[in-house]
């Protein structure tokens, strides 16, 4: 048996998560998907995880989309179907992770990738990086990345570069506003580490209430999202963390959070 198609690691209270078929550009195929979201449920399960990074292996692609031919062979119209909602589903897996997420990106995001990658909280680019839909050109669309898309940038870009196809590199990225920072490629690997370990000191406890309530009003009204949203400081602020957040405020020291 090869290597798997992902693998995953642990240092401290970050999880890296690598799509590894460098030698296809980290293309995804049913099998890497599968076990990616075996993945992402063993980071959701783990207490002590705190940050999950989702990377690519290699230095020429974070993920070049779906492998076409591999997916479709053998397979009938109504598996390909079924199967096709298996990227869908690590989007959503990527939503309710409660921890943060951080896709670190080098070289081609493209197609499903770049869904991918835009599913993470936080996007960190190397200058190298380039960004497509290119599903247009084989008389394709890229339905279900639209949703991640549409989520991290003006709509119009978004429908832009699905119409057109083309290839956005990581300073116009950064301006459309779906990069969070771009870095010299020699310094991507530092500079997730650091956002890791800054993300990780904080309040477990704070950050999920927080982060479960921005993906669950991101598309409500202002009215029915103040509702979800009001009680929610309610909760946190009787729980060990806000306590202890306070306490060491005033006490002038740093914060020992337990996520309770």
């Amino acid at each position: 048996m090869g290597e798997p198609e992902v693998l995953y690691g642990v240092d401290g209270p970050v999880a890296t998560a690598t799509l590894h078929r460098p030698e296809r550009r980290n293309a995804l195929t049913w099998a890497m998907l599968a076990h990616l979201r075996a993945v992402l449920a063993q980071a959701k399960a783990d207490p002590d995880v705190r940050v999950l990074v989702l990377t690519g292996a290699g230095e020429a692609a974070f993920c070049a989309g779906a492998d076409l031919e591999g997916m479709a062979a053998g397979a009938s119209p109504l598996e390909l179907h079924d199967g096709r909602g298996a990227l869908a589903r690590v989007f959503e897996d990527l939503w309710s992770l409660g921890k943060p997420t951080i896709a670190k990106v080098r070289g081609h995001c493209l197609a499903g990738g770049f869904g991918l990658a835009l599913s993470c909280d936080l996007v960190l680019a190397a200058a190298d990086a380039t960004f497509a839909t290119p599903e247009v050109d084989v008389g394709l669309w890229p339905f279900m990345a639209s949703v991640p898309l549409c989520r991290s940038m003006p709509p119009k870009k978004a429908l832009e570069l699905m119409l057109t196809g083309r290839r956005v590199g990581a300073a116009e990225a950064d301006r459309l506003g779906f990069v969070t920072r771009v870095v010299p490629a020699a310094d991507l690997d530092a500079a997730t580490t650091d956002l890791a370990a800054t993300l990780a000191a904080k309040s477990p406890t704070a950050v999920r209430l927080g982060r479960d309530a921005f993906y669950r009003v991101w598309d409500a009204g202002a009215s029915e999202a103040l509702t979800a949203l009001h009680p929610l400081l309610s909760v946190l602020v009787e729980t060990d963390d806000a306590r202890e957040g306070l306490a060491a405020f005033a006490e002038r020291r740093p914060p020992r959070f337990t996520g309770r």
